[in-house]
């Protein structure tokens, strides 16, 4: 190999290695958790929606504003927001509103409710929320477990407000109620108004797309969820989500 060669070769060999040495490390991938670029917040996507956001109130089971509930805002993935935005059109076009309790949940509220749910010494909030059993049965039945999939993004808590009442539609049992009164196909002393309200909610939301749950009469998870395997930590905020 002649001279002229070798220097070429040493002289690319140099470019490369400072190259590399100019660009830095690769900037680390956004845990999958923290990836918050598939959301939108609610009050852009579906404006019409009314917000009543519990878990960053004191008024929850828990009784104190819930870990992760950095803002009084709803988060949701763009495809379940979407849907939600034809349900409340729907909704619109029958005389109600859609009201919102809850949508995305970090998993950081996730495990506050756990640690709540195994002190069985604070009962501050079972007059308004579970009367009727023993804190130390939630996990067994369910009520309180260890991973939710409203952390999946695509699941939302919510209610009917009538247009021409001014009020919240009689469902003939409030939000987050623990007892077989939340359960969508209770019939026992509900009258028939509660019933068709019960109804009418969930013939809002299967038509555009969600699926109810069995014992939660105000719960709906979009059928065709895009994390189903996903369980997001971001904080419920603005901030989390890009800017529109």
């Amino acid at each position: 190999m002649g001279k002229k060669s070798w220097n070429w070769i040493v002289a690319a060999a140099l470019a490369v290695a400072l190259a590399g040495c100019s660009a830095g490390p690769a900037a680390p991938a956004t845990p999958a958790e923290e990836d918050a670029s598939g959301f939108v917040s609610l009050a852009q996507a579906a404006p019409d929606v009314i917000l009543e956001i519990r878990y960053y109130s004191t008024y929850n089971f828990v009784g104190d504003r819930i870990d992760g509930y950095e803002q009084p805002c709803a988060l949701m993935t763009r495809q379940a927001a979407a849907a939600l935005e034809e349900a409340s059109q729907d909704a619109q076009a029958r005389g109600y509103r859609l009201k919102v309790y809850d949508a995305y949940r970090p998993s950081t509220a996730v495990d506050h409710f756990v640690r709540w749910a195994e002190d069985v010494e604070d009962t501050r909030m079972k007059a308004y929320f579970y009367p009727e059993l023993d804190k130390s049965v939630l996990f067994d039945q369910g009520y309180i477990a260890e991973r939710s999939g409203h952390s999946r993004g695509s699941t939302v808590d919510l209610t009917l407000f009538d247009m021409a009442t001014g009020k919240e539609a009689d469902m003939g049992g409030t939000f987050d109620y623990f007892g077989e009164r939340s359960h969508p196909d209770y019939t026992q002393d509900l009258t028939p108004e509660q019933l068709e309200n019960r109804n009418t909610l969930r013939e809002i939301m299967v038509e555009n797309g969600f699926q109810p749950l069995d014992t939660e009469w105000w719960h709906f998870t979009l059928a065709d969820e895009p994390y189903p395997d996903t369980y997001f930590a971001f904080p419920v905020s603005e901030d989390s989500v890009p800017a529109a």
